[in-house]
């Protein structure tokens, strides 16, 4: 067996244990390896995970396990390498992960281990508990892989690559910082929903997964609008409607509460259904509860206009509008070979 398959049998098991933990149940399966000594500790670290970041709620964490789980089939995985070149080198590769959704550096984290290199990771705060737990199964499944995954809270030290991802501000310092390494430093990105007037009512509660899921916080999360003029926001919000018990999140609620006084002190138009509100903006990154719109007259221009902006845009949803759109209700399940910014990690890790 070629050492890339090794690696891809390792993370095919890890997709096979991970699937013990879904939103329909959590339950333990017989032909898991490992599962006596690491299922009641990945429920415990699931735990932590909820009471260290209020976003991080059950339903949203096992949704993300879900998905990876999901995505790690061997179909998915051979895929996904089947052009991968052997790497001259083994490199160690530093990883500055963002914590804005559950497991939001995993897909760097796997790339760089599926390719063959060493991994050093430094987690953010806000999504600590899972990984490195991953990390150790990994490491049972597949003795090879001991020794090639770190993590660590200190400042980052010899490594010879980095994948950073943060907001626009840490961006300016990652790349200065970072100048002399390859880097691949990622930004702040949104995505967008083009509305055409011809969507069924249940296009639009699947759009309502790319608005909500997360509660909006990650890059894939629809939170701009075009509509044509003359646009009837009801059909939108009959959409959203399925989501209203989002309201419960003490959290959300805050957020929804916090920013409708702002606005409305500020004497901004806007329209609201009780829990989420949308405001025209030229914008594309609203606050929670918010989404913001643009009216457009003409297609062709707004093709052009995304076209012009694709560096700040991470997906568009639509329906037969333009190339290289997402499907309603499809954001949050990427495949392996969707990167996020475009930008090839797996080519990126051959090459350095």
């Amino acid at each position: 067996m070629t050492p890339i398959q090794h690696r891809i049998n390792a993370f095919n098991k890890l997709g096979g244990f991970l699937s013990q933990f879904s939103n329909k149940k959590i339950e333990k399966k017989e032909d898991i390896p490992h599962n006596d000594l690491f299922f009641d500790g990945f429920k415990h670290q699931l735990k932590l995970a909820q009471e260290s970041n209020t976003w991080f709620t059950k339903d949203n964490i096992l949704l993300s396990l879900e998905n990876w789980s999901k995505a790690l089939s061997i179909s998915n995985l051979e895929k996904w390498t089947a052009n991968l070149k052997p790497i001259s080198e083994q490199k160690t590769v530093a990883i500055v992960m963002a914590g804005n959704i559950p497991l939001v550096g995993f897909h760097d984290f796997l790339a760089v281990l599926i390719s063959g290199h060493k991994v050093l990771v430094k987690q953010s705060s806000n999504d600590k508990h899972l990984l490195p737990f991953i990390a150790k199964y990994l490491e049972y499944v597949d003795d090879s892989l001991k020794g090639k995954i770190t993590f660590t809270a200190q400042k980052l030290e010899n490594f010879d690559a980095v994948i950073a991802t943060g907001s626009n501000n840490t961006a300016r310092y990652f790349e200065y910082y970072f100048k002399n390494k390859p880097n691949i430093i990622r930004k702040n990105r949104n995505s967008v929903a083009v509305i055409t007037g011809n969507e069924t009512e249940q296009d639009l509660e699947k759009l309502s997964n790319d608005v909500f899921t997360y509660f909006g916080l990650g890059c894939r999360s629809v939170s701009k609008l075009y509509v044509p003029k003359n646009y009837d926001f009801n059909h939108f919000f009959n959409g959203m409607y399925n989501k209203k018990d989002i309201l419960y999140n003490a959290k959300y609620a805050n957020n929804y509460d916090y920013n409708k006084a702002v606005y409305l002190m500020s004497e901004f138009d806007l329209l609201e259904n009780g829990f989420l509100m949308i405001k025209e903006d030229e914008s594309y990154s609203s606050p929670i509860a918010t989404i913001f719109y643009e009216y457009y007259d003409n297609p062709i221009d707004l093709k052009i206009k995304l076209h012009e902006d694709k560096e700040k845009i991470q997906c568009i949803v639509a329906k037969n509008f333009i190339e290289n759109e997402i499907a309603f209700g499809e954001t949050q399940n990427p495949n392996l070979w969707d990167y996020a910014d475009d930008v090839n990690t797996l080519e990126f890790l051959t090459e350095i």
